[in-house]
């Protein structure tokens, strides 16, 4: 069954236009810089229970700022395995996490990289609200895809011009598969209530729904200043 079908019959999720691309897509490497209530945890909850469903034995890890936010993603998971008319059991060693009867599981980890380590041949690696992990979570997860040639999304709203959610948006290259979706583009959020939040929000409404990266204000330079100035066919001097 296709995947946006297996998502509507079986999980009870309809996904839209844009969705749906996200559900459908077999990118290895993924970014999605939505606006806030677009549906990021859901569709690729969507896409991580459809994976672990289909592929027997498939790890599928989900990662955020913290437990409880990477909990709220297992939790959306649990509900659509229900809707299978499967009753996942926890996997004995992970605090969070589902057991399929097919030997898949979905593992939340918590938002402290030093104790994520030990995870290997992950089919799946999903970081929610990626522009709020550090850069040291990053580097700990990615080795997890090397054996097994995992998947990689990154999905978040978008924070300051800094840390490896920009990094990978602004300078990741062709590797990434890259969707921006803003809140005006979601027929689901009133455009009254964007307006009422543009109004209430300032600088920060562009951010929340409009998909656009801010540096905080706190740095003497803009980001945009720096990295004009940066040659990177210059070589550093070094000094003995």
């Amino acid at each position: 069954m296709d995947v946006v079908e297996f998502a509507r019959v079986r999980l009870g999720f309809e996904a839209d236009e844009r969705q749906a691309e996200v559900l459908r897509s077999k990118a290895n490497r993924g970014i999605l810089n939505c606006s806030r209530q677009w549906g990021k945890s859901t569709v690729t909850a969507a896409k991580a229970v459809h994976r672990a469903y289909t592929q027997p034995k498939s790890l599928v890890l989900v990662a955020s700022v913290c437990l409880r936010q990477s909990g709220e993603f297992l939790r959306k998971a649990e509900e659509m395995i229900g809707l299978l008319g499967i009753r996942p059991r926890r996997d004995g060693y992970n605090e969070l996490s589902l057991l399929l009867p097919n030997g898949s599981r979905i593992i939340a980890l918590p938002g402290d990289e030093a104790n994520i380590r030990g995870f290997s041949k992950a089919s799946l690696v999903i970081i929610d609200e990626a522009a709020r992990v550090s850069d040291g979570m990053y580097r700990a997860l990615r080795p997890m895809l090397a054996v097994g040639k995992g998947d990689l999304w990154l999905i978040s709203t978008p924070w300051g011009r800094s840390g490896f959610f920009y990094d990978e948006w602004a300078h990741g290259g062709d590797v990434w598969t890259r969707w921006s979706v803003k809140a005006t583009e979601c027929a689901r959020i009133p455009p009254e209530f964007l307006e009422e939040e543009r109004r209430s929000m300032g600088t920060c409404f562009q951010r929340e729904y409009m998909c656009e990266f801010i540096d905080s204000g706190a740095g003497v330079f803009d980001r945009d200043l720096i990295e004009a100035a940066i040659d990177r066919f210059i070589k550093p001097l070094r000094f003995k």
